[in-house]
């Protein structure tokens, strides 16, 4: 691609979304080109590029050259978010409503949260800045995925994935966010700016799906007992109220409620007459889905809360209630579970993958089904995305449930993040991700384009089909400048798959 396309992402081109109308932020969400109109060219990187600073030195420095832009360090630099020194951006952990740092407001939290007790282990943090929050919490083992839009900052989310902090693009808009229901332990807003009660309180009703029975909600900022903004402080008080929210505590500018465990008192008397949805409308139904303005009724409210759900990390290995709604959903879990087991020892052995080692650190899993690949995974300095392609069965409740996390794609599109931020992603069956019924919906070469897109220079591809067409991929693999080798499955594996590693040069 030409140099200028160095951070080229084909659905979130601010050229393109700029025309869009800017009710309900219509135009900082998703808007992919048509099929053909994207670039098909390899993204090069920014001059003077150098692998990635290891994981966990990672989460303080990261490399100026990797993404040499200055506008956060001189604009949030005296709240503690990043400062450039030398050759490098220096994260000292602070963020607007903790400028002395995420660990003194997490230990803050914690008098209110249990969040060192194994109780809460998956945490989605809106308009999350450089995702100190999320990477500060990592040491209480609870798993945060940050998100923020593209915005003029410049770089937020690439900040935080070069930190190796997980973390993707989005904008909470017009949609439901790709998550299934009752998904994260606890949601947080650090001056996120997200107007909950806007719209008939459409996004306090996104964030109530997301959330998990018993789960915490905590607000800082705006407009927690700020200054001219009474009615919408007052407005968010008597809507959480209207959903049973417990308040748990006002401290300063900082909100925490507790969600009920059981089923929703709703509806009851509301002034924002929020009625609950109807049985037939799925909730975790998240991809290009409208928001709804309606309250999701969990129907497995008692097995699924904070506390009846196993602790972490019992909770990885346990199939879950949502796993039983399966046909021989137990069964299934199960055998996906030890089957992983069986091939990641192998990946590591006998493909020498670098799986354990600080070099390796942002994962995908393209095809992630139960989360079996990363669950295998656990022990070692990884994170991964578990990616439920849009158009499958969808199981990505039950990898939130196991104490992962993930999102729904499709992956005939391009996926919402910044080029060169994955040090491997891995893919069972990619002749299966672009096929609905037998008919390929995208090309081979485009899914690998945006694969090499999304890889770090030296990164690595593992992508796991058939014979046939692992021999296609080696073709494409050599045309992208991959240098790939193919090697037999494991030998426990029926069914004659073939293995290609390959190196993103």
């Amino acid at each position: 691609c030409p140099a200028e396309e160095v951070d080229y992402m084909p659905c979130e081109d601010p050229r393109r979304n700029s025309q869009l109308t800017r009710h309900m932020n219509l135009y900082r969400e998703r808007h992919c080109p048509p099929p053909g109109e994207s670039l098909l060219c390899l993204v090069p990187p920014p001059q003077g590029y150098r692998y990635p600073v290891p994981w966990p030195e990672s989460l303080h420095k990261i490399w100026h050259d990797n993404m040499p832009y200055d506008k956060i360090a001189e604009r949030k630099g005296h709240q503690g978010w990043m400062k450039e020194e030398g050759q490098y951006f220096i994260f000292p952990g602070g963020g607007t409503m903790f400028p002395d740092g995420a660990s003194q407001y997490i230990a803050k939290l914690g008098q209110f949260i249990p969040i060192n007790s194994g109780l809460l282990r998956t945490a989605l943090d809106m308009g999350c800045g450089v995702a100190s929050f999320g990477g500060f919490l990592l040491k209480e083992n609870i798993m945060t995925l940050s998100f923020a839009p593209r915005d003029s900052h410049k770089a937020q989310i690439q900040f935080a994935l070069e930190r190796g902090i997980p973390a993707f693009v989005a904008m909470l808009g017009t949609r439901r966010l790709p998550f299934p229901a009752y998904s994260f332990d606890l949601v947080h807003c650090s001056r996120c700016l997200i107007p909950f009660t806007a719209y008939n309180g459409t996004y306090l009703i996104e964030v109530d799906r997301l959330l998990r029975p018993g789960g915490f909600l905590v607000i800082s900022g705006p407009p927690v007992q700020w200054t001219n903004q009474d009615k919408e402080w007052s407005d968010l008080q008597a809507m959480a109220h209207a959903l049973c929210y417990e308040l748990i505590t006002v401290d300063g500018n900082t909100a925490i409620w507790k969600k009920p465990s059981g089923v929703s008192c709703l509806p009851n008397q509301n002034e924002f007459g929020l009625d609950l949805c109807s049985e037939a409308d799925d909730p975790s139904e998240a991809w290009y889905f409208k928001l709804k303005k309606c309250v999701s009724k969990p129907s497995l409210a008692g097995e699924i809360a904070v506390g009846s759900i196993p602790r972490w990390p019992e909770r990885l290995s346990r199939p879950t209630a949502r796993v039983s709604l399966m046909k021989n959903g137990v069964d299934v879990f199960e055998a996906d579970t030890r089957r992983w087991v069986r091939r990641v020892a192998y990946y590591k052995k006998s493909l020498g993958l670098e799986l354990g080692k600080p070099r390796v650190r942002n994962v995908m899993d393209m095809n992630a089904i139960f989360g079996g690949f990363a669950a295998a995974l656990n022990s070692d300095p990884v994170w991964v995305m578990n990616v439920i392609p849009a158009r499958k069965p969808l199981t990505l409740g039950i990898i939130y449930d196991r104490g992962l996390i993930g999102v729904y794609h499709d992956w005939c599109e391009a996926f919402s993040t910044y080029p060169r931020t994955y040090d491997l992603i891995h893919v069972s069956g990619i002749n299966s991700i672009r096929d609905t019924s037998g008919k390929s919906r995208c090309h081979l070469l485009d899914l690998m384009t945006e694969m090499d897109r999304m890889l770090r220079p030296e990164g690595t591809a593992v992508i796991r089909d058939s014979p046939e067409v692992i021999d296609k991929v080696a073709r494409i693999a050599h045309a992208i400048r991959w240098t790939a080798q193919v090697h037999e499955s494991e030998p426990e594996t029926r069914g004659g798959e073939k293995i290609l590693v390959a190196t993103k040069t």
